[in-house]
């Protein structure tokens, strides 16, 4: 492997995953992500520079603020160390060009897992750049394929929109986010509409072991809970876009 292939994405990674924290922590004012500053969520005291050093910085304060000494919580080294494992895991499927669109591509399904799973959202600014995004690689890397991507993206959309209108009609309510329905028209344009059915099946299948697992663990789980599916949406999106749609026989 060539190390100019990998080095900067893995070494760029840590940093990418402290903005990725900033991004899930500040998604309900936007223009905090932009304009804020860092600071400790307890006392709001506002962060050095030596204090946002990704992981180090947590382990050499043992995870509490400096100057309050309240717990900072684990989310912020798990999801830079996740942003590591998004270029490590990139650079051993794809070379060149590639690893940077996986890098890029993974980093911001990461965001989007991490938002839907705490805040049940998934913002516009993030999933629609994904879907001119996943066709301009197409066309750079296939150009013979764009039509199977456009045509991935429109069913993506139209998939979901059919499952809101079929639940709302059964249930009475809405079942599924619009932000879901973007998605997955994102998922679309980087894996073709032929590879589709195994992002569904896979986001289907690991949605409902979380649900299994926390009802074995205790925790009563009924229909009409919510369930952050777009979180699910986003592994099978980077599964399949590693690995390719499952195969049959």
């Amino acid at each position: 492997m060539n190390p100019t292939s990998w080095i900067w994405p893995v070494a760029l990674a840590p940093i990418i995953g402290s903005f990725l924290g900033a991004v899930a922590t500040r998604i309900e004012t936007p223009r905090s992500i932009v304009f804020g500053r860092s600071c400790c969520d307890s006392c709001g005291a506002t962060l050095a520079p030596y204090e946002l050093v990704p992981v180090a910085s947590w382990l050499a304060s043992r995870g509490r603020c400096r100057r309050c000494s309240q717990p900072i919580g684990l989310f912020y080294p798990f999801i830079e160390l996740a942003a590591v494992v998004v270029a490590i895991w990139a650079v051993t499927v794809y070379s060149g060009w590639l690893v940077w669109v996986s890098c890029v591509l993974g980093w911001t399904l990461l965001a989007l897992a991490v938002i839907d799973y705490k805040h049940f959202l998934l913002p516009d600014f993030l999933t629609l750049p994904l879907i001119p995004f996943g066709l301009v690689v197409t066309w750079a890397n296939d150009p013979s394929a764009v039509l199977d991507h456009v045509i991935g993206t429109a069913v993506g959309f139209g998939f979901v929109i059919v499952i809101r209108e079929v639940y709302r009609r059964l249930r009475g309510r809405e079942g599924m986010g619009l932000g879901d329905a973007k998605l997955l028209a994102a998922s679309g344009a980087f894996v073709s509409w032929q590879a589709l059915p195994s992002v569904v099946l896979i986001a289907s299948l690991t949605a409902l072991a979380l649900a299994l697992s926390r009802n074995v663990q205790g925790a009563s789980i009924s229909l009409g809970d919510r369930m952050p599916f777009g979180t699910f949406l986003c592994l099978a999106t980077w599964i399949v876009w590693l690995y390719g749609p499952l195969m049959v026989g």
